[in-house]
């Protein structure tokens, strides 16, 4: 299994993201560092909305057990500002989840395009994968 010096994990506001969190901890170096980020749209507050920040509050305390802080961005360019961020911190890996569907929702192949002059890797991270860890 490769490990990956900076590794960045992308969540949403559910519980369940904590899968990502630890997936890309599974991938990252000894040595290496740990980033997570959720990017928000402009014109939803999660703060607002018990549930969401209950969520984001428990995906916190994930982030602190595995040594890394969590990212909170306000943009509508989700994908413009993941890979600005990603250039910025020097990502090797970026750990998304799939839709529940286990359908391709665009937002990979995005990022895929925004990033492919970068030699950043990018893993899409299935919910049947994640339980096996």
């Amino acid at each position: 299994m490769n490990k990956y010096n900076n590794v960045l994990a992308c969540v949403t506001q559910q519980k369940s993201c904590e899968r990502l969190i630890h997936k890309a901890a599974m991938l990252k170096s000894e040595n290496g560092s740990l980033y997570v980020i959720h990017v928000s749209t402009q014109k939803w507050n999660f703060f607002e909305n018990t549930k969401d920040g209950e969520a984001m509050e428990y995906l916190f305390s994930v982030c602190k057990s595995y040594g890394a802080d969590l990212t909170v961005l306000n943009s509508d360019r989700v994908a413009e500002t993941i890979a600005q961020f990603a250039q910025h911190y020097r990502i090797d890996l970026i750990v998304i989840g799939e839709t529940p569907e286990g359908k391709s929702s665009g937002f990979a192949e995005k990022l895929h395009s925004l990033l492919a002059d970068s030699k950043i890797e990018i893993l899409t991270v299935a919910t049947e994968q994640v339980r096996s860890c």
